[in-house]
This record gives C-alpha cells, sequence and structure tokens, in this order.
C-alpha cells in the first residue's frame, strides 16, 4: 500500500537526544526540526508565498475551520485542492478545526458525536465532528491532517482533563474510519491530558496504540506558565514512538524552538511572527521587542544585526520605527519577514547543529540568553 508519509533520521545529538531527519511527502521532502508558519486562511498575513519562500518555509498550515466557512471545502475541492488553489506548490499540514470551533465561534453544544456552533461573522448554526473534520482535511487535499480532538478549560480539573482526553480517543477513532484518503494524506492523532502526568501516560498509550504516521502533542501553550509548557512537552515527547514525527502544536518563540528540539520534538507552528509583526514587535534572540519605542527613532542598525533576512539586510531600526509608527502596511510586511524568517532559522540552525555535533552547545548558550532575559 501508498504510504503518504515517509520519516528517517539522520542523525541524534547523543547528550539531549535531539533529532535531525527528513520528512517526505507527495509534495516535497521536508528536513527536521522544522518551524511551519501558519497560514490560516490559505496564506500568511502579510505575506506572499514568494516572500514565505523567501523565508526557508518549506511546510504551510491551512486552518481547516476558516476554511470550512469561507470559501468552502467543496469551493476547493472544485480548484483541485488546497495546492492548486494557492499556487503553493510545497507540502502542506491543516489543523482539524477542533481549537477554532471551542474558542473563535460562539459554542452552542459539545457532544461525543462533535461540536455545534455559531459562525461569528455570519451567524450561522455548524457542526463539526470526526467524520466532518475528515470530509474537510480530505476536500481541502493537505499533505498532513489531524485528527479532532476536544480539549479542556485552562486551567483545568483532573476530572474535566480526563474527560476531554477520553473524547478525544473516541473521536481519533472515529476520524480513522471517515478519512478516505490514507494512501496519500498523513493522518496525526494528537496526545492529551492537560498538565497531568499520569493522563498524558494514558492518552500517548491509547493514542500511539493506533498505527499512525505521526502523533502531536497537544493542550499545551493555551495559557499555562512556560515552565509547565516545558515540563510536560518533554515528558510527553517521551512516550511517542521513536521512529514517528513528533509534532508539537502551537509554540512558537525562538526559545521555545530550541527547547522542543532538546524535548526530541520534530515539528512545531504558531501564529506569533505575523501576529507579533502586525503590533510592531520583533525577534531579538530570545525577546519579542517593539519597534515603537522611542530609542529605535534614530537607530540604524537592523533589527538583529547577525540576522539575514531580507529586512534586515536591507532596512535600519530607524526607518521601521518610522513607516510602523505612521501605521504603513509596509512595516507589519518587513517586520513579518523578519519574524518568519527568524523561527524558521533557529530551527535549521538547531538541526546543523545536531548534524555536526554542536546541538548541547547551541543549547546551553541559548538557555543561558533566557536567564540573562529572565534576570
Amino acid at each position: 500500500m501508498q504510504q503518504p508519509l515517509k520519516f528517517e533520521i539522520e542523525a541524534i545529538c547523543k547528550d539531549t537526544g535531539a533529532r535531525a531527519g527528513i520528512l517526505t511527502t507527495a509534495h516535497g521532502v521536508i528536513k527536521t526540526p522544522v518551524f511551519m508558519p501558519v497560514g490560516t486562511n490559505g496564506t500568511l498575513k502579510s505575506l506572499t508565498f514568494d516572500q514565505t519562500l523567501n523565508c526557508g518555509a518549506q511546510i504551510i498550515l491551512g486552518n481547516s475551520y476558516h476554511l470550512y466557512l469561507r470559501p468552502g471545502h467543496k469551493l476547493i475541492k472544485e480548484a483541485g485542492g488546497l495546492h492548486k488553489f494557492t499556487s503553493w506548490g510545497l507540502p502542506m499540514l491543516t489543523d482539524s478545526g477542533g481549537f477554532q470551533v471551542m474558542s473563535l465561534s460562539k459554542l452552542l453544544k459539545k457532544t461525543d458525536d462533535g461540536v455545534f456552533f455559531k459562525d461569528p461573522c455570519g451567524g450561522l448554526t455548524h457542526f463539526i465532528g470526526p467524520a466532518k473534520s475528515m470530509e474537510i482535511q480530505n476536500d481541502i487535499g493537505a499533505d498532513i491532517i489531524m485528527a479532532f480532538d476536544d480539549f479542556p478549560p485552562n486551567p483545568a480539573t483532573y476530572e474535566q482533563a480526563k474527560f476531554s482526553m477520553e473524547r478525544t480517543h473516541k473521536f481519533l477513532e472515529k476520524c480513522v474510519v471517515a478519512h478516505t484518503n490514507s494512501q496519500t494524506q498523513a493522518l496525526f492523532g494528537i496526545v492529551q491530558g492537560s498538565i497531568y502526568e499520569d493522563l498524558r501516560i494514558e492518552s500517548a498509550k491509547f493514542v500511539t496504540g493506533i498505527d499512525l504516521p505521526g502523533y502531536a502533542i497537544g493542550g499545551v501553550a493555551v495559557g499555562e506558565d512556560r515552565p509547565l509548557i516545558e515540563k510536560i512537552s518533554k515528558f510527553t515527547a517521551n512516550l511517542l514512538p521513536y521512529n514517528k514525527p513528533r509534532y508539537l502544536m502551537g509554540i512558537g518563540t525562538p526559545w521555545d524552538i530550541i527547547h522542543a528540539i532538546y524535548s526530541q520534538i520534530d515539528m512545531f507552528d504558531c501564529v506569533s511572527p505575523t501576529r507579533l509583526a502586525r503590533h510592531g514587535s520583533f525577534f531579538y534572540q530570545n525577546e519579542n521587542i517593539s519597534i515603537k519605542r522611542a530609542n529605535f527613532a534614530q537607530d540604524f542598525l537592523p533589527l538583529d544585526p547577525n540576522c539575514k533576512c531580507g529586512t534586515c539586510l536591507r532596512y535600519s531600526r530607524a526607518y521601521l520605527h518610522h513607516i510602523v509608527r505612521r501605521k504603513e502596511m509596509i512595516g507589519a510586511i518587513l517586520l513579518s519577514v523578519h519574524n518568519v524568517y527568524t523561527l524558521i532559522n533557529y530551527a535549521n540552525m538547531a538541526r546543523q547543529a545536531i548534524i555536526e555535533g554542536k546541538f548541547k552547545e547551541l543549547y546551553e548558550r541559548e538557555a543561558s540568553l533566557k536567564l540573562k532575559e529572565k534576570n
């Protein structure tokens, strides 16, 4: 039977277990570890695909919830799938829509079959459950698709986390049955369990008991403190199969990426680089800094003197301060270029360090910078 995805580990850091691998999909090869920029509506906010490619993107995300509501998965299927509809020729991943259904919509009712909700724009009532999520994602046609999952509120009691985890398991079984393109689209299961280690163990055992092309860690980065996110992510990663890709959902700062790689995770995504840019902030080492600060008005250095992105090679902090303060559209674009490039580059630096046997030194240097930031 044709396999939708192939994963090979090329090199391992002997001190930390961090991995460098190759992920092969129908639309191309992805070198891991990899940061995946989020193109919610089939595009990265404020960036063209040419700019996205110039930032080094190997794969982008689409959001099945948003694409289902507008323009609709049936229209995308008629166009030949999201790759053809958007003219993006490299790999794509779609999330299931579960998080957005429960966080962005007016939630009407949650059941063991799925979720009833109101479209926040049109006001119409919709239903998405495991089977519907698979229909939507099969029609969209991404290389990697995610199982529909449930997640508890944050903070969650033990009982809430357990109930949500068990519902996620039921949803996964239904997703596997409903997934019709298993030869061309790789379905990833999602491990839940909130902050409770025994639930994470139980969930990982159940989810990985179903032979899938890859597995994700869900239910982190939804409001918890950073140390707790790091602890749960590392703990859960060690419960996942060694020879399958591991995906940590929803993290997106330079330090997040380095720590995730240290924790033996291969894939990560976040909307943060373009969202921060639209609010005038840029990544510098382990911080995000507002370019609107008065001290940048006469600062003729690049955003990051060590960065090789198109923005840093050409523009000064003073110029960017000026255009962002004047609310010029190009300000968000140029900051987005820098932020997306920065996160992709952090993953690339870590990959090269793993291959060269220098990842421990890279991790310790970044951890030291993080400690200075706290102090």
